[in-house]
């Protein structure tokens, strides 16, 4: 299987932003991102978008590594609680609270270099089955199947 900075899929926003994943397995994930000036808010500080993002994807990825069936996840709803500035290398653990035979219930934190809780995050997925790429309006049907 093609590894992707780590991840197992190929996901180009955070490609973009230059995110790692160093694991995901048994309900628990970690993932990792050098913060850079792209990244940043006015007060040169991780951006809160960049941190939901970190913790948004620790969760999920927490949950996918959970289901037995190999399915996907979409995020329900995520509450989050920032609590220090973001800077410089910053890590986000996802781990499993607790699964249901559709949903899946997780919490993430994300630490900067000196171990610092930066912020905090639980959230809710539904389980779903991925679906095919959609083929490009006006694309040519090949007639193979992705």
């Amino acid at each position: 299987m093609t590894q992707h900075n780590g991840f197992q899929h190929k996901i180009p926003f955070l490609a973009d932003l230059g995110v790692r994943c160093n694991f995901m397995e048994g309900g628990r994930s970690e993932i990792e991102l050098d913060l850079l000036e792209r990244h940043q808010n006015s007060w040169d500080m991780a951006h809160g978008g960049v941190l939901m993002t970190l913790l948004d994807v620790a969760m999920a990825i927490a949950g996918r590594s959970s289901d037995t069936e190999g399915r996907g996840v979409v995020t329900i709803e995520m509450k989050t609680s920032f609590m220090a500035p973001g800077r410089g290398k910053l890590t986000a653990r996802g781990v499993t609270v607790h699964r249901t035979t559709t949903m899946v219930f997780c919490e993430g934190e994300i630490v900067d270099a000196d171990g610092k809780t930066v912020s905090k995050a639980s959230g809710t997925f539904k389980y779903i089955k991925r679906m095919p790429p959609r083929r490009e309006a006006g694309a040519a049907d090949s007639g193979a199947d992705g």
